[in-house]
């Protein structure tokens, strides 16, 4: 029987979800993120949970600082050690430009040119030795590297994904002349093919190794002295997490790990409510997350771009992001359109409704103005949300140059925002095959529950699954989430000419190198899963489709006929007269925990009106309506709400419109299905 913690520092908001499963009880906490110093809120939130330190043994955290770093360019300042001749690949990458039509746009490379050195070496991609390695060249670039200030370096050479020599060799040259442990070789961080999209990979976790372990280091410290005995435990992207130990040297796995734990938790909610395929829409206080579950299973890419040219090519969960959160600013551009985002008031100053000095209308500020969420009640505040301040922001701003009353305002505010909303799952399910109508939408974040409905709308989506807990779904994902650990190696070979015992040493490797990454770990679990993944395509094509690999071997005939199902499935074609490459095996290991009985969050006993705590007047397409407000936490299990009706709880609300009906399940999810 043990105590689980998960945390994630958000944007705005810091979440805390304490599970005892001795007692099958939970406790939460919810504070502003304190950007200044993210561990300040990270300790004050686990103080507020009640309790010791002492008394936890799972410690997990999910953070976006490594995120937070590669967007706005405030990671480590890097270095790079390449290939002579190839130090401009990070800025020429792929040619592609930041605008679709025109010259107009700029893009910053993550190491800056003066930073970019070359040495002589040359292996080609047969892995055969071209020119030796100029072993003197390298110790003079890491010398230059360190007089210019640089903190953390990149060895990245032509083709080391298949011939490693030279580029192990270069980094054991730079680390005993480098001070500190940020010295990492490209193919530590992945075994790939492709070296624009490698060496963006290695440079990001370069730039970001400082930033996630000074941060890291000092909660894990904070925390042994306030009597913590464990190992803090910290999220990926992947959905896994691994040992607070290990992220000086896998940093780059820690990039969206936040809004992944979401996904995760989203998932395992959806299997106990017994529903297979949903979108998932995390809303917080400055971006909204979109990522599909199909069968049950997060959609899990090899491949992401986090920003224009910046590429980055771990396994993590397939999330797209748009800049529209609740703290959203809207404005008006330079053409008089109405616009919302990606700007944030973030936690400070906040949304005018907030009461911390913030001056400039947002998505929350609009909602207030409409009735959608209690004045009275404002989340991190005491005071009374100041509704007169709001009203005046909006005409002054935005209203006045649109002919505009207040209200009208508000009401167009949300309706920018809905329509940018539902474009982020049109981007990352129409756009790839999927259609929303065969999906339920499971909002959370603080601010998802409030739009769920008029997103479902907007996208025909027929029924909404609102978790018992929408603004503590990424911390409940890191309390369910596994150790995780991936590892892919390109082979690029035909698979009729393969030696099955070749792939088969790949295979056993990677899996070696899981195992002795969850020893050093030291964490607990029941049992190991390991998963064998080739990723195939027909010769002069890009794009691969990953195929399992079943059984204890690797039987080419059997990957073959799956593969060909697969694109036939895919692409209704059939290609005999074509050559199937085998382009990369990857591994997957992971080490199952003990399950989370999601039946803690089970409601209680009680009747609907009991739950009813007032009414007040809210505005629905284009008029007022009393509305009934439900306190969350008193829903019975199988109580049904008509809309129009509010569901209010401490870390979100829920807006049922007219047509809307909702219902109570067993574990405690709000189960809303829409008509007309």
């Amino acid at each position: 029987m043990t105590i689980s913690v998960g945390v994630d520092v958000g944007g705005t908001f810091t979440d805390f979800l304490l599970l005892d499963s001795a007692t099958s009880s939970y406790r939460t906490a919810k504070v502003p993120t304190t950007v200044d110093d993210r561990s300040r809120g990270f300790l004050q939130g686990i103080g507020e949970l009640g309790g010791p330190a002492s008394a936890i043994d799972w410690l997990v955290h999910g953070t976006t600082a490594g995120t937070n770093a590669v967007l706005e360019r405030k990671g480590a300042l890097c270095g790079l050690i390449t290939t002579r001749g190839f130090r401009d690949t990070l800025e020429l990458g792929r040619r592609t430009r930041p605008t679709p039509y025109g010259l107009a746009g700029s893009f910053e490379p993550l190491i800056a040119r003066e930073h970019r050195l070359e040495v002589g070496e040359r292996i080609d991609a047969e892995g055969r030795v071209l020119t030796p390695l100029d072993e003197d060249g390298v110790r003079a670039a890491a010398r230059a590297l360190l007089a210019a200030g640089v903190e953390s370096v990149v060895v990245h050479f032509l083709h080391s994904y298949v011939n490693d020599a030279h580029e192990a060799r270069a980094a054991e040259l730079v680390r005993e002349i480098w001070p500190n442990e940020h010295v990492v070789a490209g193919h530590e961080i992945i075994r790939e093919v492709r070296e624009f999209e490698r060496a963006s990979t290695a440079a990001i976790h370069a730039g970001i190794g400082p930033v996630v372990s000074r941060y890291i280091n000092s909660v894990a410290d904070q925390l042994k002295d306030k009597g913590f005995a464990h190992e803090l435990l910290i999220m990926q992207a992947n959905g896994g997490m691994m040992a607070s130990s290990l992220v000086a040297e896998q940093a780059v796995q820690t990039v969206m790990s936040g809004p992944a734990a979401g996904v995760l938790a989203a998932a395992e909610i959806a299997k106990a409510a017994e529903i297979d395929n949903i979108i998932t829409g995390d809303m917080g206080g400055t971006s909204f997350d979109v990522a599909l579950v199909v069968g049950g299973e997060p959609v899990i890419t090899a491949e992401k771009d986090l920003a224009y040219a910046v590429p980055i090519r771990v396994p993590m969960i397939d999330i797209h992001t748009v800049g529209a959160g609740g703290g959203s600013i809207a404005h008006l551009d330079k053409a008089g359109m109405l616009r919302v985002g990606p700007e944030s008031a973030g936690s400070f100053p906040g949304p005018i409704g907030y009461g911390r000095g913030g001056t400039e209308p947002t998505i929350t500020d609009a909602n207030f103005l409409l009735g959608r969420l209690n004045p009275d009640s404002v989340t991190g505040s005491d005071t009374r949300a100041p509704l007169d301040g709001i009203a005046a922001a909006m005409k002054e701003t935005i209203g006045n140059r649109l002919g505009l009353d207040e209200i009208a305002t508000a009401a167009a505010v949300l309706e920018v925002a809905i329509s940018e909303l539902a474009g982020a799952i049109r981007l990352i399910s129409i756009e790839k095959g999927n259609d929303p109508r065969d999906f339920a939408l499971m909002p959370y974040g603080g601010a998802g529950p409030l739009h769920a409905v008029a997103i479902a709308r907007e996208l025909g989506i027929p029924r909404v699954v609102v978790p018992r807990f929408p603004g503590l779904t990424s911390a409940l994902g890191c309390i369910l989430a596994d150790v995780r650990h991936d590892f892919v190696q390109t082979v690029n070979q035909p698979l009729a000419s393969l030696d099955p015992t070749a792939v088969e040493a790949i295979m056993s490797a990677q899996e070696q190198s899981g195992r002795e990454l969850l020893e050093r770990e030291k964490v607990t679990v029941g049992s190991v899963e390991i998963r064998h993944e080739a990723d195939l395509l027909f010769r002069g094509q890009s794009h691969v489709l990953k195929i399992p690999i079943e059984g204890s071997g690797f039987d080419a005939g059997r990957v073959l006929a799956a593969f060909v199902a697969a694109y036939e499935d895919r692409f209704d074609l059939s290609l005999p007269e074509m050559i199937p490459m085998l382009m990369n095996v990857r591994t997957t290991l992971i080490g199952r925990r003990e399950a989370i009985d999601l039946r803690a969050f089970r409601p209680g006993e009680g009747s609907l009106e009991a739950a009813r705590s007032g009414t007040r007047s809210v505005y629905y397409d284009g008029s007022w309506l009393e509305t009934p407000i439900f306190v969350r936490e008193a829903l019975p299990a199988d109580a049904v709400i008509d809309g129009p009706a509010i569901v209010e709880q401490p870390d979100s609300t829920l807006v049922l419109d007219p047509r809307s009906t909702a219902r109570i399940d067993a574990i405690g999810n709000i189960v809303v299905e829409l008509q007309g």
